[in-house]
């Protein structure tokens, strides 16, 4: 029996709601940085094979933006977030006032990198916060590395390590949105957290769900 058929609605509602109360502390940390009420919220939380992963993100050679992080603690993986380049370029805009930025541009401005990079960190950390405090694991992620590349080669990294004893990842679909539309449109996002094999029985094993 594969991993898929032993998760259950459970499993996932947990994880929704856990990513729903990060979500909820990440609006405010955006809300102070960019001095304007910022909401998101956590619609859908899934558990994907790598293939469908990769699909969800538009195909392994859809440039994204990329926003790396590697936990290490009591249950260790890899956490990538994932915006679209348009989106990504919009957000940067918003929170430097920048509006000319463009990821096509020669050089890439170092405070356009340092606000994407702010974003995953705030968001990333949030989370990562608010599923050490249901799970009661130590959880430390890494200092977050800013990638603008194929989907397929940003991945990698990651399935490098993991694709020879797992095949899973855990989807968390983001959505933020700002109270004058500055976003241009809801943005969302998706991690997708890669945990090492032994990382997934640890997390829902602190959960109180056996898988």
């Amino acid at each position: 029996m594969g991993l898929e058929d032993k998760i259950t609605s459970v499993h996932l509602d947990i994880l929704k709601e856990i990513g729903n109360i990060g979500a909820a502390h990440a609006a405010t940390s955006l809300s102070i940085v960019l001095n304007k009420k910022i909401d998101m919220n956590v619609p859908k939380v899934s558990i994907e094979s790598f293939t469908e992963m990769m699909e969800m993100a538009g195909g392994s050679e859809n440039i994204v933006a990329c926003v790396l992080l590697q936990i290490e603690g009591d249950a260790s993986g890899y956490m990538f977030f994932i915006l679209s380049i348009k989106q990504c370029e919009n957000f940067i805009r918003q929170m430097t006032g920048d509006a000319h930025f463009s990821i096509r541009q020669p050089a890439l401005s170092e405070l356009g990198i340092s606000a994407f990079q702010e974003l995953g960190n705030i968001l990333a950390g949030s989370y990562l916060t608010a599923l050490s405090n249901f799970t009661k694991l130590e959880l430390y992620p890494s200092v977050p590395l800013v990638c603008f590349d194929m989907f397929g080669a940003i991945i990698s990294h990651g399935l490098i390590e993991l694709s020879q004893t797992s095949d899973y990842a855990i989807v968390i679909d983001t959505s933020l949105s700002d109270e004058h539309d500055g976003f241009g449109d809801t943005m969302n996002g998706q991690f997708f957290l890669l945990p090492n094999p032994d990382s997934f029985q640890t997390i829902f094993q602190a959960l109180g769900v056996e898988i």
